[in-house]
């Protein structure tokens, strides 16, 4: 038989006092990180996961979020859940500071368990949720699996711990409790809203070249553009007029539009095969002014 590995030793299904093996009602973990494909990051994690939970499913959110972009992982996250089961485990890992940051598992005031670094890619999904309600660092000898790679906590601390909640283990068994207070925080700025002008800024582009702005509905009205039609973007590297549309079929090829796209936010975009973000050259974080279609 084969052996196995000293980190999972005891750990797969320990049987219940009387010696039998029960059967353990599990919860689906949602995963969500940068790590693309290229390497074996997403499904090595999946493999620890299917090590400590084999009767959890896995549901791959985005292993597409920009390298890095801890503010664009954590709004995907908070505009995903909505659509999320109640009781699944979010594990969320997008860490440029991997090693350093805190690894931390948080239960939300609607009973949501999350688990991710301590850099704020959390925040906007706990505040979503209820806010934090108890929260704790993944230390736990029972938990990670040793040794711990300070480069790659996502499969020796994170996964682990998201496995663990998803069988049923209590929050607190992960590790010491933390002060809710602590907890990094990460909030999208606003847009500056003028009768006449919006000033935003760019907060994700797609691989179809939409730019997504912070931008809402409700900002449209604020600004007076509820009605407009026509309206015009402008950019350090580019402008154009686009016209208000529902849904990307309203477009000619080429042709500019605005759009509130599926998650809510405002998005220039334009008839295929056009590319929005090329036409204006912005990319993330780059400012936006929106006014009324001039003539």
């Amino acid at each position: 038989m084969p052996s196995v590995h000293p980190a999972f030793a005891g750990r797969l299904h320990p049987p219940p006092p009387g010696g039998k093996l029960c059967h353990t009602m599990t919860r689906s973990i949602v995963f969500l990180s940068d790590f693309g494909y290229r390497n074996e990051w997403v499904g090595i994690c999946h493999a620890v996961i299917d090590r400590l939970a084999p009767e959890c499913h896995v549901v791959d959110l985005s292993h597409g979020v920009p390298p890095l972009d801890v503010r664009a992982g954590a709004l995907m996250l908070a505009d995903s859940l909505p659509y999320l089961r109640q009781d699944a485990v979010v594990l969320a890992v997008v860490d440029p500071s991997v090693g350093r940051d805190r690894d931390i598992a948080v239960r939300t005031g609607d009973g949501r368990l999350l688990v991710g670094p301590d850099n704020g890619l959390l925040a906007p999904a706990w505040r979503g949720a209820g806010g934090v309600v108890d929260a704790v660092t993944v230390t736990s000898s029972d938990i990670v699996l040793e040794p711990v790679s300070p480069s790659f906590h996502a499969r020796d601390v994170l996964a682990p711990a998201a496995a663990h909640l998803a069988r049923g283990r209590p929050l607190e068994d992960l590790g010491e409790a933390l002060d809710a207070g602590t907890l990094v925080d990460l909030r999208m700025p606003e847009p500056l809203v003028e009768p006449g002008k919006i000033a935003c800024e760019v907060i994700d582009l797609n691989r179809f070249g939409n730019v997504q702005l912070n931008v809402r509905s409700a900002h449209l009205d604020a600004a007076g553009f509820d009605n407009a039609e026509g309206l015009s973007v402008e950019a350090e590297s580019g402008a154009a007029v686009v016209k208000r549309v529902s849904t990307y079929a309203d477009l000619a090829p080429d042709e500019w539009g605005v759009l509130v796209d599926p998650r809510g936010w405002l998005s220039v975009v334009r008839g295929n095969p056009g590319n929005a973000a090329a036409g204006l050259g912005v990319g993330g974080g780059d400012l936006v002014w929106i006014s009324r279609k001039r003539g």
